[in-house]
């Protein structure tokens, strides 16, 4: 919300910045020029990425103002299911848990954690960090080691998404520059006119310029940093549960892994040990999720 709220802001003062001081020919120039300033740093981050990276660069704007997911809540979720995952395959062994981890999309444990439910990647970790105990459970480091790697790509794959969005940053007051001289050319095209006129297109060419800087430092520069961190948190998260799934496969207790995980989640995020309790006996002792067993 505070990320909505200073982009209201922030809009507030520009708009109201341009209407106090601005021509009326800089205002009536102002949504060409912001098309075409815009429209150019579409096309530039097309050409400077891969599909897949512009989509995700793309997708940033709206995460960035959404925010992180990974809060008290979502982690109680996450830590709930590992948890009773691994009691599960420590009591009955692990085919017991084998339909929700095939299919999670259909289980009935993975809806008792919805935010999990709903994260492709925190799944596919999950479902892919026991379904490789199961297969090899003599080998801890081998499954750390695999998880590291499924993170690292993931993280990675967001991670130049990021950068993408820096870049556009970078560009987008040479993009300003750029609508500028087209305004500059155009005037040079009327220089016979009166001066008037000559002085409101010279107003309004430089206004791509503001635009530009205005793009950059104002709002996508921003939104990359805000983007940058969410990715971060999402890291985080991932760690946890790989921290959670390592202790599991070297032969600990689900509590103690359990006690091993809250030890890394960062300390705004983490939940409180009564409230994760709670949420632990809660998928215990559920008598739907009994009879499924």
């Amino acid at each position: 919300m505070t990320q909505i709220a200073g982009l209201i802001l922030l809009l507030l003062l520009i708009t109201g910045g341009l209407y106090a001081t601005g021509a009326e020919a800089v205002l009536t120039a102002l949504p060409f020029e912001l098309g075409l300033i815009a429209g150019t740093a579409v096309a530039t981050l097309l050409i400077a990425n891969a599909p897949s990276v512009a989509r995700e660069a793309a997708g940033g704007f709206l995460r960035a103002f959404r925010g992180s997911r990974w809060d008290q809540r979502a982690y109680r979720e996450m830590l709930s299911l590992l948890h009773e995952l691994a009691r599960r395959a420590r009591t009955s062994g692990h085919v017991s848990i084998e339909p929700d981890i095939e299919a999670p999309d259909t289980s009935e444990l993975f809806a008792r954690a919805p935010a999990i439910q709903a994260d492709r990647v925190m799944c596919d970790l999950i479902c892919d960090a026991f379904r490789l105990m199961a297969i090899d459970p003599g080998d801890p480091r081998r499954i750390n080691a695999q998880m590291k790697q499924f993170i690292d790509a993931r993280v990675g794959e967001r991670m130049r998404a990021v950068s993408a969005l820096h870049t556009l940053a970078d560009a987008l007051p040479a993009l300003g520059i750029i609508a500028a001289v087209l305004g500059i050319i155009k005037t040079m095209a009327a220089i016979d006119q009166s001066t008037a006129v000559i002085g409101a297109m010279i107003a309004s060419a430089l206004l791509g310029t503001f635009l530009g800087v205005f793009l950059a430092y104002g709002l996508v520069g921003p939104v990359a940093v805000r983007f940058g961190q969410v990715v971060e948190d999402e890291a985080a998260a991932l760690e946890t549960a790989n921290s959670f799934v390592s202790a599991i496969a070297a032969g600990s207790a689900p509590r103690i892994a359990l006690e091993m995980a809250l030890s890394g989640i960062p300390a705004a995020s983490r939940p409180e040990t009564s409230a994760l309790d709670r949420d632990v006996q809660a998928f215990r002792f559920s008598p739907a999720l009994d009879r499924a067993a």
